[in-house]
C-alpha cells in the first residue's frame, strides 16, 4: 500500500496489460509540503503510461503519523479534475467518460488547503485520534502564559471540544501578573475549564529539605528544575484522578537544544507541538487567531521567558529565534555542515558550533519525551535515530 506510486513499475505494468484507469490505495503520512509531492510522482507516472488516475489516501492519526487525506483524480494529461476535503473522511463520486480512446474523469470539485491551514489541522487530527483511540477521557494542559502553551491549548479545544480540555496555570514568585491575567483570557475565551494551583510553597518545602545538602552552592538551574518538576508532578496528579492526558507543550526548536526540563515541563503522555519549530508556532498562533481570536495579542508579540528566575528571556541562553530555526533547520533538515551553514545563514562558526554541541548532548533527554505529531520529514525519534553514547567531537572555534 502506497509505495507501489512512488516507483515506476507497478503502473507501467498495469497499463501494458491493458488498465485504462489506475485507483492507487494509499496509507501515505503527511508533512510540510507532502501533497505537493505526491502530484508530482502521479505526473511523473503519467507522463509514462497516460492513463488517468485516482489517488486514495487515508485520513487519521496514528502516534506520530498523521494520515490526511487529499484523494484527488487525475486526468491523462496530468490535470487534477477532482480532489476531495484534507483530513475529512468521506464517500467522493467521480464521473467518468468512456469512450474508444479510452476513460476520461470529468471535472469536479477541487479543494484546496494552504500550508498553514494544512498543518494545523494536522496538529488537531493527532491529538484528537491519539486521546481517543487510546480512550483517554480528554487532555490536561499546564498554561504559562507564554506562546507554547497558548498554542497547544487551542489545538487541544478544536480537537476534543472546550469541555474535555482542563488548562492549569501553576504560578511561582516569578511568575509575571501579564502571564496570569493572559493564560485565563485565552482559557475564558476557549472555554476551557480554567485552574490556579500554586506551586510556591511546595518548592519552598524541596528547597527547605535540600538545604543541607546544597550548603556551599549557589542557585543555578537546579532550583529552576525543581519549579518545573513540582509542575510536572501536579499535571501527573491531575491526570491520575481525572484519567486525562498531559499534553506537553515544548517546540522543535527547544528539544532540538535540550531547552527543556526532564520530568518537568517535559512530563506528559504527548508531545502536540515536538516537531514544529518556534517559529512556526508563532505563524500558527497567528493562523489560530483568524478563525477566531483565542490567544491574546501580547502573547504574540512578549519576549518568550520560562520565567524561572526574575527578569529571565529565552534569549539569556539561546541565540534568537531566527537564526536558532534557521541553524536547526539546514542542520537536522539537510545535514549541512557547519562551513554550509555559516555560508547560508551568516552566522559564525562559533555559534553554529554550540548550537550543533547542544543537540549532540541532548539526545538522550529527546529519547525520553514523549510522542507527538510529525510535521518535518525528518522528525526527532522517528526519521532522526542517532545514539546517545558517542566519543564524536564538532571541531571548536571559529
Amino acid at each position: 500500500v502506497c509505495e507501489d506510486i512512488w516507483g515506476p513499475a507497478p503502473m507501467a505494468q498495469a497499463v501494458r496489460a491493458g488498465a485504462q484507469l489506475v485507483v492507487n490505495i494509499n496509507a501515505s503520512p503527511f508533512h510540510v509540503d507532502k501533497q505537493a509531492e505526491r502530484e508530482a510522482v502521479i505526473r511523473e507516472r503519467i507522463a509514462v503510461s497516460p492513463v488517468p488516475v485516482v489517488y486514495v489516501n487515508m485520513v487519521g492519526g496514528q502516534d506520530e503519523l498523521v494520515f490526511d487525506g487529499g484523494s484527488l483524480v487525475m486526468d491523462a494529461q496530468g490535470r487534477i479534475t477532482q480532489r476531495a476535503p484534507a483530513f475529512e473522511e468521506g464517500l467522493y463520486l467521480t464521473r467518468l467518460r468512456v469512450g474508444r480512446t479510452g476513460v476520461e474523469p470529468l471535472p469536479d470539485t477541487v479543494t484546496e488547503t494552504d500550508g498553514l491551514a494544512g498543518i494545523y489541522q494536522a496538529l488537531v487530527t493527532g491529538v484528537r485520534d491519539y486521546i481517543d483511540k487510546n480512550r483517554f477521557a480528554g487532555a490536561i494542559v499546564g498554561l504559562s502564559g507564554g506562546i507554547d502553551s497558548a498554542l497547544t491549548v487551542a489545538i487541544a479545544a478544536d480537537a476534543l471540544g472546550p469541555d474535555r480540555v482542563h488548562a492549569v496555570m501553576m504560578p511561582s514568585p516569578y511568575t509575571s501578573d501579564m502571564s496570569l491575567e493572559d493564560a485565563r483570557a485565552e482559557a475564558e475565551a476557549l472555554g476551557v475549564r480554567y485552574s490556579t494551583i500554586s506551586i510556591a510553597q511546595t518548592v519552598d518545602s524541596i528547597e527547605r529539605a535540600l538545604a543541607d545538602e546544597f550548603t556551599g552552592s549557589s542557585r543555578d538551574a537546579t532550583e529552576e528544575n525543581i519549579q518545573a518538576r513540582v509542575r510536572g508532578v501536579l499535571l501527573m496528579a491531575l491526570s491520575n484522578k481525572t484519567g486525562k492526558l498531559v499534553l506537553t507543550t515544548g517546540n522543535k526548536t527547544e528539544m532540538a537544544v535540550g531547552y527543556a526540563t526532564l520530568y518537568g515541563d517535559m512530563a506528559g503522555g504527548f508531545a502536540v507541538i515536538k516537531d514544529v519549530p518556534k517559529l512556526l508556532v508563532y505563524k500558527l498562533s497567528h493562523y489560530r487567531n483568524t478563525l477566531s481570536a483565542v490567544i491574546p495579542e501580547r502573547v504574540l508579540t512578549r519576549a518568550p521567558s520560562a520565567e524561572l528566575r526574575p527578569n529571565q528571556t529565552d534569549q539569556d541562553s539561546l541565540p534568537p529565534y531566527d537564526m536558532l530555526d534557521a541553524i536547526l533547520e539546514l542542520y537536522i533538515e539537510q545535514d549541512r555542515s557547519a562551513e554550509d551553514i555559516a555560508r547560508a545563514t551568516g552566522a559564525s562558526l562559533k555559534t553554529i558550533r554550540e548550537v550543533i554541541a547542544m543537540v549532540t548532548r541532548n539526545e538522550y533527554k529527546r529519547r525520553q519525551a514523549a510522542p507527538g505529531v510529525r510535521i518535518s520529514q525528518r522528525a526527532f525519534g522517528r526519521d532522526r535515530r542517532y545514539p546517545i553514547t558517542s566519543g564524536f567531537k564538532e571541531p571548536r572555534g571559529g
